[in-house]
């Protein structure tokens, strides 16, 4: 069975979000073993009313600290050494889980668990991956704030990275790969952007060019690369406007007694699309390129979609994404310099 370590304490929600998560994804995943990450004064309670099947499944692992959510990275590090967080990561070093996951703070995390973890030797930098709406299911982007910059190197290694991934976990046969730009033209972007365009092209990648951001959700593309500052940008707003476009028409239809009954009447279609809008069914996004997995989850996941992202890593960890990774950029590793 695969073992998870889970942060149940972190985030904006915490453990009464973050525990009944948990007992949803064994639930809907029956190899699954997860070791839960925390105060045991908190998670017991919450495990109290769990089927004895699933609690079976959970091994309550003790921390005495929390990552607050604002902790500055290198803090977390020195400081924060008996934390939910970097506990969950130690076990991932120790091999006692295959993964962990965790909806704290993103830059302690990505810290952490660099420190702990390191990267696969071929990458300097591990991005965080997840999958964002489009009209074809759901693109693949990285980076999306691990790293606020990055190299045409590093780009270049993001897109070869996303590609397995993509391949990989989510089974896109030959994933097509774009670099998010200012427009299509070869003659576009800076220069770091211009000499990522030509090393990716000759990575060996199913690369596509140059992108723009309605790109991002059209279905022309499965793979979208781009630094963390640009990538993290993209995502919140993203979900900023979905929350927009749900709130808007959920006023609309609330205006009038006209608008209300035809509200009834495209109630199946508002839910599709709201559902389809909703950020919590991409909730977890993977940091490629480190020897162990880790999945981040959004700070404001509910149980729903904080399972979600406990699916992600198990699927990342039977796959073996970090020895895939090692193994690709071993064979075919970009030129460093650029």
């Amino acid at each position: 069975m695969p073992t998870l370590a889970i942060d149940v304490m972190s985030g904006d929600l915490g453990a009464p979000e973050c525990v009944p998560g948990a007992l949803l994804a064994l639930a809907s995943h029956p190899d699954l073993q997860l070791e839960l990450v925390g105060a045991p004064a908190t998670i017991e309670p919450l495990l109290a009313g769990a089927d004895a099947a699933l609690r079976a499944r959970a091994r309550v692992v003790p921390a005495a600290d929390v990552v607050p959510m604002d902790e500055p990275p290198r803090a977390a590090i020195r400081h924060r050494k008996a934390s939910s967080m970097r506990i969950a990561v130690d076990r991932v070093k120790e091999g006692a889980a295959l993964g962990c996951v965790s909806a704290g703070n993103t830059g302690a995390l990505t810290a952490i668990a660099h420190f702990v973890l390191k990267t696969v030797p071929e990458v300097e930098r591990a991005p965080i991956m997840s999958a964002l709406p489009a009209a074809h299911g759901h693109t693949h982007m990285l980076d999306l704030g691990a790293n606020v910059s990055a190299t045409a190197a590093q780009l270049c290694q993001f897109a070869l990275m996303g590609s397995i991934v993509a391949r990989d976990v989510y089974g896109i046969a030959e994933p097509r790969v774009g670099l998010l730009n200012v427009g299509e033209e070869d003659i576009k972007g800076h220069v770091t952007v211009q000499g990522a365009h030509a090393l990716i092209a000759a990575c060996g990648v199913r690369y596509v060019g140059f992108v723009e951001g309605n790109d991002i959700f059209s279905g022309e593309v499965d793979v979208v690369v781009t630094d963390g500052f640009t990538g993290n940008v993209a995502l919140k707003s993203l979900e900023g406007l979905a929350r927009l476009i749900t709130d808007t028409l959920r006023a609309e239809f609330r205006r009038t007694p006209g608008s209300r009954i035809a509200a009834l009447f495209a109630r199946p279609a508002l839910r599709r699309v709201g559902t389809a809008l909703d950020p919590g069914r991409y909730n977890g996004a993977y940091m490629v390129g480190l020897r162990g997995v880790v999945v981040k989850s959004h700070g404001r996941a509910d149980r729903t979609a904080f399972a979600r992202a406990i699916a992600l890593a198990r699927t990342a960890a039977i796959h073996d994404i970090p020895g895939c990774v090692a193994r690709a950029l071993g064979a075919r590793a970009p030129e460093q310099g650029s």
